[in-house]
């Protein structure tokens, strides 16, 4: 039986990303679209390379008619946005799986502090699984909403996370540097965006106010149990897709480069999509797979790690994917298979 899936904001890149590998997952079926262009207008007039491979309408269609045509929504919503949305689909009767940022969080507060409006359903905050499945893959079976996780925060918590808890690491001092591509920033029209301000140029933003900083330390201590300092500083670079973050960190007592190496291959060798490899890691490697690399080295005082992912593939629409076959009791790589 083929699952029903609708995507929610068909019309930005993560949208787009999860109906192309989704046209290669053998149990799902996409059955419904939905954007702000007008009704009639259809997915192919919008991207000509689906003509003829999706026959569907760009639809303006509410809750409940989603609800009757699919059995899980992808939200690819902005934030705020996608969290009504999402609550309307699931008293409609429609599993979610929300890929903005609206249920990542642990707490109200929190909430409040990074993103400037109260949450409107706090008690969902903590309580909806965060959709990393190497970290958090038992509660999201169970679960009819699932928090996707954002690029940046996957790239950083997957190594970090499983550090903090065996106490390989010092929790008080991580420096992190990321550079992310310019899709990550989402297809809505920016100056920032434009080519003649991204090209041949590396910018730093949001120096203190990105909101990758609490998502990451909030979900290493939802994971670890234990509470991390960080200085996290954002770069965009002048490339169509991809994320390298690089974490500085401290090692605790004695522990060496190969002892922090050994536990992240410990904790992910089952895990088809994180790869622990020695060579150093080039977003060129990733790019439309599912995978995240990761390379440890020493480097001074401290060590070094490094992770590399596709924004719009493991830190989007792939990790969806995932989700999606966790929620409906499939193996996690289905229709993921070409993310090798």
């Amino acid at each position: 039986m083929l699952i029903r899936v609708g995507i929610v904001g068909a019309s930005g890149y993560t949208g787009l990303e999860a109906i192309e590998w989704l046209l290669g997952h053998p149990q799902a079926q996409i059955t419904a679209v939905t954007s702000r262009h007008p009704n009639g207008y259809m997915l192919g007039d919008l991207y000509p390379h689906l003509m003829g491979r999706v026959r569907l309408p760009l639809e303006d269609a509410s809750p409940e008619q989603l609800a009757a045509k699919c059995d899980v929504v992808l939200s690819c919503l902005p934030h705020g946005a996608s969290a009504r949305r999402s609550l309307d689909l699931l008293n409609a009767g429609c599993k979610v799986i929300d890929l903005s940022a609206d249920f990542r969080l642990s707490c109200p507060a929190l909430y409040e502090k990074w993103y400037g409006e109260k949450h409107p359903e706090p008690l969902k905050l903590g309580t909806t699984p965060y959709g990393l499945p190497e970290l958090f893959g038992d509660a999201i079976p169970k679960s009819n909403l699932v928090a996707n996780p954002g690029c940046v925060g996957t790239a950083a918590i997957l190594p970090l996370a499983p550090l903090v808890k065996e106490g390989l690491i010092e929790c008080d001092d991580i420096i992190i540097d990321c550079k992310s591509s310019v899709s990550s920033e989402g297809r809505a029209l920016r100056k920032e965006g434009l080519y003649c301000e991204a090209a041949e140029s590396v910018s730093v933003h949001a120096i203190g106010s990105s909101r990758h900083q609490p998502e990451i330390t909030d979900i290493v201590k939802r994971y670890s149990g234990k509470e991390i300092h960080l200085s996290f500083t954002p770069h965009v670079v002048p490339m169509e897709r991809g994320v390298m973050v690089t974490s500085y960190v401290k090692p605790t007592g004695t522990v060496s480069t190969n002892q922090i190496r050994e536990c992240l291959l410990a904790y992910y060798h089952e895990s088809p999509f994180v790869r622990v490899i020695s060579h150093l890691p080039a977003t060129r490697y990733v790019t439309r797979t599912n995978c995240v690399d990761i390379a440890v080295r020493e480097n001074g005082s401290r060590i070094t790690i490094l992770s590399a992912l596709d924004n719009l593939v493991k830190g989007g629409s792939g990790a969806a994917i995932q989700n999606l076959n966790l929620m409906f009791g499939l193996p996690v790589t289905t229709g993921l298979q070409r993310g090798f």
